[in-house]
């Protein structure tokens, strides 16, 4: 059996790359932002085993590699190039090779940039969905339950589903963007609402459906459309989103999706 073993937060293109030479997954776990605990599991066919790093830290690389063998009994290690293990990560591909058939997998590139999570993660922050996508090789994701909102959307301008994250998710910077709401064409407002200055994700559905409480959503981001603005009055947020509708419909007729 070939065990890959890493942190995987992203399940990004680097790493399906390891994945493609193993049967089994071995998740160290550690304040992962990208994806999640098992929200990992949503991007691969294979079975995932998970480790917490805080519960495993103590043990030295030779109590480590005394663990997985009883546990999973490896006939082959997959990890990437800078992989460490065991308390004060003493441990490296050089010593698991005394141990196992080991597969080293170099560092990948895309567009001359190392495919990395902390790389990814910044992406998000400034708002590079499309970057993001790219080095990802799938759209980021965020698993989210809707909360109670203003009422003022539905009442005044677009009706909105307000969003709370389901875990502690890297968020992208302040701005409104093109998403699918399970798999729902929509249009995300993230950041601090004029109203009530308060910090919010509001998302509308362009089929203009109003989903109620206790739906487990799926929110996934295909690209940024603009920047936050501060409005004056109603009339001009009103204004601001019947134009940012637009582009968003006319984006997604372009992009052949379905808006009924």
């Amino acid at each position: 059996m070939k065990l890959a073993i890493g942190g995987f937060d992203g399940m990004h293109y680097a790493h399906q790359k390891l994945f493609s030479l193993s049967d089994q997954i071995l998740v160290i776990e550690k304040n992962s932002t990208l994806t999640p605990f098992q929200t990992r599991c949503d991007y691969t066919k294979l079975p995932c085993k998970f480790y917490n790093l805080d519960k495993i830290k103590h043990l030295t690389y030779l109590e480590f590699i005394d663990k997985i063998t009883k546990e999973f009994n490896p006939s082959t290690i997959v990890i990437g190039y800078d992989f460490r293990f065991g308390k004060n990560r003493l441990g490296n591909p050089e010593i698991l090779k005394k141990y196992f058939n080991v597969i080293v997998i170099n560092e990948i590139k895309i567009d001359n940039i190392g495919v990395h999570s902390r790389i990814i993660r910044e992406f998000i922050k400034e708002g590079k969905i499309k970057k993001a996508t790219k080095f990802l090789n799938h759209l980021y994701k965020i698993k989210a339950k809707q909360i109670k909102g203003q009422g003022l959307g539905k009442n005044e301008l677009l009706p909105t589903i307000n969003l709370k994250p389901t875990y502690s998710y890297t968020i992208p910077k302040d701005g409104v963007y093109l998403t699918l709401l399970n798999k729902k064409p929509s249009l995300t407002f993230i950041g601090t609402r004029s109203t009530d200055n308060n910090f919010s994700i509001e998302t509308h559905i362009l089929n203009g459906e109003f989903i109620i409480d206790n739906v487990k959503f799926e929110l996934e981001f295909l690209d940024f459309l603009r920047e936050t603005k501060k409005f004056n009055n109603l009339k001009e947020l009103k204004k601001a989103i019947i134009t940012d509708k637009e582009k968003a419909l006319y984006y997604f007729k372009k992009e052949n999706y379905d808006i009924r």
